[in-house]
């Protein structure tokens, strides 16, 4: 069965498609308001939907990627969409209305599930109709979407893997099989080769694991470069919280998750070739479990990072900054321009901010306003907190140059501290996305679990960086 979505503004005649006038629809009880949906049949066996769209003037990104992700799920049965985009009237481009509407459908539909259902098809094909006009440009955009959404697929698929499926060796696998299509360099360190290379932060974090650590470095080179972007993400691929041991709740179950930011990274650099991206991009996935042994870490060790910087290790619950010092200090080895971090760091910016946002932080206002455009654009929000300097000496130790650890308040914050000295001045943001990572509940073309949250806003970093606008 096929389903076709007509949109309808609040006000004015509804597109002659829908074979309905304003005044049938209002007996109905529709009105175009944002958000109603009315469903007809029609003469040719689809069922019609009359989708609400409110003011035209007011639709934006946001608006219509919800829109479509509402729309996929209200017609769970139909495996064959289509969607029209409006004749006139809304302020957004045919491209954008085009690109938005084909990652609300498709994330809306995209599934992860280990059973005997897990060949079930959820979506046959996705049909965009436009006025011949903008056919180009309506085009143009879908074939966007896709590859933002597929990008977004691949950090929910990974973040959803459980830590016995997806290990730190596993991951540099995937990401040597996803790089031959996306013309991307990739070396995957092995323990051996991290010892050697003093990552301290990764082995240290990794003492107590039976399965091997990774550092799984990524380069996108594409010719005459806009300029030179490092992401580093955390890759804790099941973070049991080590010798201070989480408590056996529905966080800890929610721990396969921990590897969410090396997961967006992966599925960002899988889109650029596609999406034409002129920056050089670099990748640093720092990948290990944090698992309690008679190996591990424990309270009072040191750690030596590869920069040179010891860091007191005095809960072994924040393994990730630790391993992050390492990709952070490679990035900064490699020349970048700019340095993004993204991690599931700290349970202070979920209680800050809750399951919607994002917190992002940095040394350089500039880099943190493209990354909260760039976040705004793809649907994953994100909300600066300060890197507040007289809070770095909460972070001070008597035997090391610093300690793993601040406070009890501000936690988000000194974290950020933390990352900042690995840094070297570099122009350098950090993204916390500890809350969005998991989300309790489908809303729209977002899905209940683990997110992926940060493909979507690197991928728009990464395309306008260094582009004047």
């Amino acid at each position: 069965m096929a389903v076709l979505a007509v949109p309808v503004p609040e006000a004015g005649a509804p597109p002659q498609d829908l074979g309905i006038d304003a005044a049938h629809l209002s007996v109905a009880g529709f009105t175009g308001k944002r958000s109603q949906t009315f469903v007809l049949a029609g003469d040719d066996g689809r069922a019609l939907v009359a989708l609400g769209i409110g003011d035209p003037a007011t639709v934006d990104l946001d608006t219509v990627r919800d829109l479509a992700g509402d729309l996929a799920r209200a017609v769970p049965q139909h495996r064959t969409i289509a969607v029209e985009l409006p004749q006139e009237g809304t302020a957004l481009p045919p491209a954008a209305f085009a690109q938005a509407v084909v990652e609300g459908v498709l994330l809306a539909r995209w599934r992860f599930f280990v059973g005997k259902g897990d060949g079930e098809a959820l979506l046959d094909s996705l049909t965009l109709v436009a006025p011949t006009d903008v056919l180009a440009e309506a085009t143009e955009g879908a074939k966007r979407g896709e590859v933002i959404a597929e990008a977004a697929a691949i950090s929910r698929d990974l973040a959803n893997c459980p830590g016995t499926t997806l290990t730190a060796t596993r991951l540099g696998e995937v990401a040597q099989e996803l790089a031959a299509d996306a013309d991307l360099q990739v070396t995957v360190y092995d323990e051996q080769q991290l010892i050697e290379m003093g990552c301290g932060g990764i082995l240290g974090v990794n003492l107590g694991s039976v399965e091997e650590p990774r550092l799984i470095k990524l380069v996108y080179a594409p010719k005459d470069p806009t300029g030179h972007l490092a992401l580093v993400g955390k890759g804790i691929m099941y973070d049991s919280g080590g010798i201070s041991l989480k408590p056996s709740d529905d966080s800890h179950a929610q721990m396969k998750n921990d590897m969410t930011g090396a997961g967006a990274i992966l599925g960002t650099m899988t889109a650029l070739k596609a999406l034409g991206c002129r920056a050089a991009v670099t990748a640093y996935l720092c990948c290990t479990d944090n698992m309690p042994s008679g190996s591990a870490m424990k309270l009072g060790d040191v750690l030596t990072i590869r920069n040179g910087l010891t860091v007191e290790v005095l809960n072994t619950d924040a393994e990730g900054r630790l391993v992050m010092a390492d990709g952070l200090s490679l990035a900064v080895e490699d020349g970048a321009d700019v340095i993004v971090d993204i991690a599931t760091l700290t349970g202070a910016a979920l209680r800050a901010f809750g399951v919607e946002m994002a917190a992002v932080m940095g040394n350089d206002q500039a880099v943190v306003d493209g990354l909260i455009t760039a976040g705004a654009a793809a649907g994953e929000p994100l909300w600066q907190l300060p890197l507040h300097q007289p809070y770095r000496s909460q972070l001070d130790s008597t035997i090391a140059d610093l300690k793993n650890m601040g406070g009890v308040n501000a936690g988000s914050i000194t974290a950020g501290l933390f990352l900042q000295e690995f840094v070297a001045g570099t122009p350098w943001a950090h993204v916390d996305i500890a809350g969005p990572a998991w989300q309790p509940k489908q809303r729209s073309w977002r899905n209940e679990g683990a997110s992926g949250f940060g493909a979507m806003l690197l991928t728009e970093y990464a395309l306008g960086f260094g582009i004047a606008r």
